[in-house]
């Protein structure tokens, strides 16, 4: 299965500074996995050490950081005998294991010479509940569910997916019926490796479905495991309530909607460590659009996305007929499908940062905004036939931008005030 990330590894690994690496990112998204293939393609020897229930290797970091003496354990658990360059060590499932975590400072500063990678699935919540990290000491590569373009190639089309990344339309829209055929069963399938692996063998619907299921009850299954008995009943509510949330016209975030009376502040830990865990994604509220978007931003207005557009479809029940048979999906849903899919492309496949824009008196919101370059670009997401853009055109007699965009099902057209980016071409931004 080909992964972007892979690049950056071998960049990373050519790197006349390189440090030990971190692979962050949620559980089930391909971190071991991109890690062992990286090994097997890229060095001589693997020496792969998994600290889940590895207690023996767990004490072997408790003791102190020497570096020969760990790299000694190292080749005997591995059995690996482990030599600078040639060699990729892989430590998997850490975050149990905080000196591990603690250790990179003195594998960069004492042993740099030793190509060390190292992952966690819930690495984000150790290192907030105070875990040392080592500041300037590692390298850090974020992992996300595979994004459309990667879908694409994982389906066998890698000429549709190279395509995109020439920005020339007359050749990407020529070909906008398998484009979209595509991106309805991207919607449908999302882009964890497990899913997308088994569709991409069976074209099984059903199994799809089942395979997501499985990883929804893993995945709250780690909520009892590891937070405590008075936060666990709100990541749930949380967690439960993101569907609803997004299927409304307004898609931000209302507590009340989840018990009466709730506060954004008793909820501020269940979010966080979703986020922590890479569950999760929040775009927050700018009342202004001025740069940089970061220094206005609201911090108790804003919408919460799931990690996957296809875990969001398995947790509100969706049907595959609904979403490859017609738009009635698009009209029920509200166009929550769409916009979860535009915020992953966004997150997984540009450099830019989502926010939208809104007030708590303005009779109109903005979709996203991006900030790109000296510009700040306000996107809308449309999923409908209809594309009457009233709120962009109304954001755009007020704020002036130089540039606007608007995501939809239909070709690449400049209609000087905006322009119209096909929806599976959200790559291009």
């Amino acid at each position: 299965m080909l992964r972007f990330a892979m690049e950056k590894l071998h960049i990373w690994k050519e790197k006349a500074n390189r440090k030990p690496l971190i692979i962050m990112g949620a559980r089930q998204v391909g971190k071991t996995w991109l890690m062992k293939e990286f090994g097997r393609t890229c060095y001589e020897k693997v020496a792969y050490i998994s600290f889940y229930n590895n207690k023996r290797m767990s004490n072997v970091f408790q003791i102190d950081f020497d570096v020969k003496r760990i790299l000694m354990n190292l080749n005997i658990e591995s059995g690996v005998t482990i030599t600078p360059g040639n060699t990729l060590i892989i430590l998997d499932e850490i975050q149990d294991t905080p000196k591990v975590l603690e250790s990179l400072k003195y594998f960069c500063e004492e042993a740099p010479e030793y190509h060390v990678v190292a992952a966690g699935s819930l690495l984000g919540v150790a290192i907030h509940e105070g875990v040392s990290y080592p500041v300037g000491k590692v390298d850090i590569l974020d992992l996300y569910a595979l994004n459309f373009r990667e879908f694409l190639c994982a389906m066998g089309e890698k000429g549709l997916s190279d395509a995109l990344t020439t920005k020339d339309y007359t050749l990407i829209d020529n070909f906008s019926d398998k484009y979209l055929f595509w991106m309805k069963n991207y919607y449908y399938t999302g882009g964890m490796p497990a899913v997308v692996d088994a569709f991409r063998a069976h074209r099984d619907y059903q199994e799809v479905r089942q395979i997501q299921s499985d990883i929804v009850r893993q995945y709250e299954g780690d909520f009892g495991k590891h937070v405590d008995a008075r936060t666990l009943p709100r990541i749930r509510m949380v967690w439960d309530a993101i569907p609803i949330q997004l299927a409304k016209d307004n898609r931000k975030f209302f507590f009340g909607q989840m018990k009466k009376g709730a506060r954004s502040s008793d909820f501020e830990i269940a979010i966080q460590w979703l986020l922590d865990c890479g569950l999760i994604y929040k775009v927050s509220r700018v009342n202004e659009p001025r740069m940089p978007l970061k220094a206005y931003k609201s911090m108790n207005a804003y919408k919460l996305f799931m990690l996957d557009v296809g875990l969001l479809g398995a947790l509100s029940e969706l049907t595959a007929e609904s979403i490859l048979e017609g738009n009635d999906i698009f009209v029920e849903f509200k166009g929550a499908l769409t916009e979860q899919y535009v915020l992953q492309q966004l997150i997984s496949d540009t450099t830019y940062t989502a926010y939208y824009y809104g007030t708590e008196s303005a009779n109109f919101e903005q979709d996203f905004l991006v900030q790109k370059e000296k510009c700040i670009v306000p996107i809308e997401v449309k999923a409908e036939g209809n594309l009457r853009s009233q709120s962009l055109k109304a954001y755009c007699d007020k704020f002036h931008p130089e540039e606007a965009v608007r995501f939809s099902t239909k070709k690449y057209v400049d209609q000087g005030w905006m322009k119209n980016i096909p929806l599976y071409a959200v790559c291009n931004l």
